[in-house]
């Protein structure tokens, strides 16, 4: 018991040396494995050094593993960890080159390839390390209800101005349907403008006119909702400490028992 909580102290927690030093190598690991997948999806890099990426690919993911396995035996609940939003992460973060083996044969190379992209959901391991992530899940949490009430209200607004572009301007024009008109409404308010539909007639452009203003009007709204909700998150003052049976991050500092499961801190 005394040896899992010094693991669960440097793996999870960044109060110590050990768990600063842990988290350093860790970043530096995740950064440069990476960096390899990317190098191997170029092609004359791949010719010349295909051989030592694929070694350096195999180093990683053992490492990543071991790392994987002390994780899931330093909490005291492992299955609770190992479906959490980073114990999904940790797996797909090495399950792919595993998985590479199950496909021999050059007939399946191209599948290779596909399954060693996804490797790059290491890169949201980093997010573990960052204690400013903690506020930035809690403000997206606090703000969904509030986000969810503005994309309904987007939506309406562009199936009903989709309407009505479909009714001025008709299938003469390009707006062959009511979806496709609807297509025309979100390019047009989100100011992307594609140009490959356009209002031809006068009232088709007035409308237009109108949308484009709402959408300059609105495109701010979830960004102070957001911004509103980092404030308050960020007021409320976090530790690194991680539960040693669950594994849940984000306590307040000085909390004693975990806020998920309940268990002593």
């Amino acid at each position: 018991m005394e040896l899992r909580r010094r693991i669960h102290q440097v793996i999870f927690e960044a109060d110590t040396p050990a768990g600063k030093l842990f988290d350093v190598v860790l970043i530096w690991s995740i950064v440069v494995s990476v960096v390899a997948v990317m190098l191997d999806s170029v092609r004359s890099i791949r010719t010349t050094h295909g051989e030592l990426l694929y070694l350096v690919e195999w180093i990683f993911t053992i490492l990543f593993t071991i790392e994987y396995f002390f994780r899931l035996n330093s909490v005291g609940r492992p299955l609770k960890y190992a479906t959490s939003f980073f114990g999904v992460i940790d797996l797909l973060a090495i399950l792919p080159t595993y998985l590479s083996l199950l496909f021999p044969g050059g007939q399946y190379l191209l599948v290779i390839r596909v399954l060693r992209v996804l490797r790059v959901f290491r890169v949201l391991k980093l997010a573990q390390f960052v204690h400013e992530s903690n506020v930035m899940l809690r403000a997206l949490r606090a703000s969904s209800r509030k986000i969810f009430v503005f994309i309904y209200a987007v939506i309406t607004i562009v199936i009903v101005f989709g309407s009505i572009m479909y009714l001025i301007e008709g299938e003469r024009n390009g707006f062959t349907s009511v979806p496709r008109s609807i297509y025309w409404a979100i390019v047009t308010m989100t100011t992307v403008g594609y140009g490959d539909i356009s209002p031809n007639t006068a009232f088709g452009q007035a409308v237009a006119a109108m949308i484009m203003i709402v959408g300059f009007s609105i495109i701010a709204v979830p960004t102070g909702i957001v911004a509103t909700e980092i404030a308050r998150a960020s007021s409320a003052d976090t530790s690194t400490q991680s539960c040693p049976e669950c594994g849940c991050e984000g306590h307040e500092t000085g909390a004693r028992f975990c806020k998920d499961c309940g268990s002593p801190l």
